[in-house]
């Protein structure tokens, strides 16, 4: 149940590709190895209002939360998240070195008591591996 939610300022939109963000995240997550495919989500939410700072409209942010499951240890999530920042700063940084730019990117961990789900993606892509 890794899902990404990234939130981004309006102000990016000629600056980045969204698409290519969430492209990237996706693929970075799936070579940690640690998230099963099918439970796979990563979605950018656009910021029309926001306030940075010191006001100035020359400021942008890119804020990711990934919120996932149950039963990974410490050192597994850091050496994940460790990679997915690498790979989603590498691709910002001429963000970084055009503008004034808050990239960061937290986990947060579903208590399973509380957290509900139904998901058939995972099936479909066990099914397809198997037949091809």
């Amino acid at each position: 149940m890794p899902h990404f939610t990234i939130e981004y300022s309006a102000n990016l939109d000629a600056r980045v590709e969204m698409d290519k963000v969430v492209e990237i995240v996706r693929r970075a997550a799936v070579e940690t190895g640690i998230f099963p495919l099918g439970g796979i989500r990563v979605r950018a939410i656009r910021c029309e209002h926001y306030a940075i700072a010191d006001g100035s409209a020359q400021s942008g942010f890119l804020a990711m939360v990934l919120r996932l499951g149950e039963g990974r240890d410490l050192a597994a999530r850091q050496k994940a998240g460790e990679h997915i920042f690498k790979a989603l700063s590498s691709h910002l940084d001429p963000v970084f070195a055009a503008s004034r730019f808050a990239l960061s990117f937290d986990m947060q961990i579903n208590d399973k008591e509380t957290s509900w789900k139904r998901n058939n993606i995972h099936e479909a892509l066990k099914a397809e591996v198997a037949h091809g």
